[in-house]
């Protein structure tokens, strides 16, 4: 049984974690907000692109492009979103996860952000075509851009077949959703459902609409990885700001639990000293 020593140390080792997750959960509320700021920013500009290309096929017959054209082959491109940094609860392992069931035996190809998704693969039989590190918390449309280059090459190449992004949705601080959004062949329909705005007004497009699209994919393409990489960035600043504020209040818990084993301890030791002066007290009489 731990002595009171060793009680009052564990305390003191208990307050000072509960002091750092509480600095982390503040400054993760702060990033969270910054974010958050961007990505209601971010949507704005993909709603436009999405609802050009949603027109553009609408109203277009017969159009015919390899961006558009749904290959039998599949093999599989994953551009996989994880973090730099650990301490934001299941965020990480809810992405491995869900990418190793939905690519059960289909030898995928991957393009992997952050140190966790790095760390992870590396010790599995998955071909990583290119790594992203430390972008994680603040990426850029360069790094959008770069990740989309890579992707559309191989695509055009026939090296693969499908390109999906697996990512974590941002819907509330406590609620972070991992989703998968396929990125070539274009899901069409899908734009149309999901396009929020009137695309009813009919455009003319030169030189023709292939030649639009073949200039609007690749920006669509930016556009979904680089939506993705501010959702998850937003997504594990949650993550991490409720991993540390749950982590705080257990620390409270197990502060509150020591000091009553303290108080025990010292309350029983107290006793057994009375008990002793007593005793030697009746045996000089």
């Amino acid at each position: 049984m731990a002595s009171m020593k060793q009680i009052k140390t564990r305390t003191k080792s208990v307050k000072s974690t509960q002091q750092i997750t509480k600095a982390m959960n503040l400054v993760s509320a702060s990033k969270l907000q910054k974010t958050k700021d961007r990505l209601e920013h971010y949507r704005i500009y993909f709603d436009k692109i999405e609802e050009t290309m949603a027109s553009i096929v609408k109203h277009t017959k017969y159009i015919n492009h390899p961006y558009l054209r749904v290959r039998n082959d599949k093999r599989r491109l994953y551009i996989v979103i994880t973090s730099d940094r650990g301490l934001c609860g299941g965020y990480n392992s809810n992405i491995i996860k869900f990418l190793l069931e939905d690519a059960k035996d289909k030898n995928p190809e991957l393009i992997v952000v952050g140190k966790k998704a790095k760390g992870i693969f590396a010790k599995r039989e998955f071909e990583v075509v290119e790594e992203l590190i430390g972008i994680s918390e603040n990426p850029q449309i360069k790094d959008a851009r770069d990740i989309a280059e890579t992707a559309l090459e191989l695509y055009r190449n026939d090296e693969v077949d499908e390109v999906s992004v697996i990512y974590t949705k941002f819907n509330s601080t406590i609620d972070q959703e991992v989703k998968k959004e396929r990125i070539l062949p274009v899901d069409v329909e899908k734009i149309e459902i999901e396009c929020h705005r009137d695309t009813e007004v009919l455009h003319t497009y030169e030189p023709s609409p292939e030649d639009v699209l073949s200039k609007i994919i690749p920006q669509y393409a930016e556009g979904v990885i680089l939506g993705a990489l501010i959702e998850s960035a937003t997504s594990e600043q949650g993550a991490r700001m409720t991993a540390m504020d749950s982590a705080t209040e257990n620390a409270g818990v197990l502060i509150d639990d020591l000091t009553l084993l303290y108080n025990r301890k010292r309350q029983a030791a107290i006793t057994q000293e009375i008990a002793e002066l007593v005793s030697g007290a009746e045996a000089l009489k």
